[in-house]
């Protein structure tokens, strides 16, 4: 049931060449990068990102005492505003508790029994940060919730030990159970990561919808992620439109957008969408951090001849017909592409899709094969040209 993209590459203005995630290949002679700035604005600091103001809000967790490093994700100079539905969900009286108090008892078993019952889950592991290494993948079961909320308080990482994913959502997965006609159009479950670091993902070789998602996959229902790190996470090397180091986003309810709010993608490894990819899904990141990322893979979509294909998104990777990313008091920095798009790759097939930029920084991200002109690290094709405001681009 996985999007199939099947239009040819068009002549466009504001393009000087490229590929589409689905169709025709770029032309010889491809263009350079345009190393330009859009309309003006206050580029936002580089230092170490810290948590936003409004990241930790209504959350019932304890704050870190004073022995223990803060919590930081996000772009903490970014001022988006943060909708109510895209906040962090308040996990004060929580349905579960992974751990009772130390180290030793939050353990992978009991983070995978908590995902699959479901609910509002918190952990306890003693007041010192503490890293789970999973031993398997946590699959959320599709009639448990209709919410799972899963909150690390800032203290917790969820490490996939570089040899598996670490949580799985699929409602059109039998396995996990089917709760509608419709799998693929349903509200439910209803998934929210928050202060949480997931560390080391690695979904090379799986299979189910196409593959990807490093750290988590997700298809169907609603997906948020709020005040999270994600950290050297992978899926496989090559392959023209797999992808999602970080986070791999299928199949949204009506549409509906992914929020990412104060959240940080760091050194993810993919053939394509090195933090985040997705196919017909829109998109909400909301002062956010992109850095070091990097597509890999080699020979675009469709594969050249005699190449494996991939290499586009170095932080984002979005493809589809009818769908929107907007990003706002974000910084994407240092990601790389080996083909198109070194920071985002947007290809709307049907060329109703739409960018929006706002208030973010863009710079240093190369697109090592091609990109839209006066779009620096950016390879578009939509229903008109990105709209930027207030944000650099070079």
């Amino acid at each position: 049931m996985r999007v199939k993209s099947t239009v040819a590459l068009i002549a466009l203005a504001v393009a000087t060449a490229g590929l589409p995630a689905c169709g025709a290949r770029e032309p010889a002679g491809a263009g350079t990068p345009a190393a330009v700035a859009a309309t003006g604005g206050a580029t936002p600091p580089t230092g170490s990102p810290t948590a936003g103001p409004s990241a930790r809000t209504g959350l019932g967790t304890a704050r870190p005492s004073p022995s223990t490093p803060a919590f930081r994700a996000g772009n903490p100079s970014g001022r988006a505003a943060v909708p109510a539905e895209a906040r962090a969900v308040d996990t004060s009286h929580p349905t579960r508790t992974i751990g009772t108090g130390t180290a030793a008892s939050c353990t992978s078993a009991a983070v995978v029994k908590a995902v699959a019952a479901g609910g509002i889950i918190t952990f306890d592991c003693g007041p010192a940060p503490v890293t789970i290494r999973m031993k398997a993948t946590a699959k959320v079961v599709n009639s448990h919730g209709p919410r799972i909320v899963l909150d690390g308080g800032g203290k917790v990482t969820l490490s996939g030990g570089g040899e598996r994913r670490i949580l799985y959502l699929n409602t059109c997965d039998q396995a996990q159970g089917w709760t509608t006609s419709h799998c693929q159009n349903q509200d439910h479950p209803q998934l929210t990561v928050q202060n949480l670091t997931f560390a080391d993902g690695d979904s090379t070789g799986e299979r189910t919808e196409g593959g990807g998602g490093g750290a988590i996959f997700v298809r169907g229902g609603r997906f948020k992620v709020v005040n999270s790190r994600f950290v050297g996470n992978r899926c496989d090397r090559t392959g023209p439109d797999l992808g999602g180091a970080a986070l791999r986003v299928l199949s949204q309810y009506e549409n509906k957008p992914v929020y990412v709010v104060n959240s940080t993608f760091e050194r993810g490894t993919c053939a394509n969408g090195a933090a985040t990819s997705s196919i017909g899904v829109s998109w909400t990141v909301l002062n956010s951090v992109f850095r070091d990322n990097r597509a890999v893979g080699t020979g675009a979509n469709p594969a050249r001849s005699g190449t494996p294909g991939g290499g586009s998104g170095g932080a984002i990777y979005c493809d589809g017909n009818e769908f929107t990313v907007r990003i706002a008091g974000t910084i994407i920095e240092d990601n790389r592409a080996n083909e198109g798009g070194g920071a985002i790759f947007f290809v709307s097939n049907n060329r109703t899709g739409t960018l929006r930029i706002e208030s973010s920084t863009l710079r240093r991200n190369p697109s090592q094969g091609f990109e839209t002109r006066g779009f620096p690290g950016i390879f578009f094709l939509g229903a008109r040209p990105p709209t930027v405001t207030s944000s650099t681009l070079r």
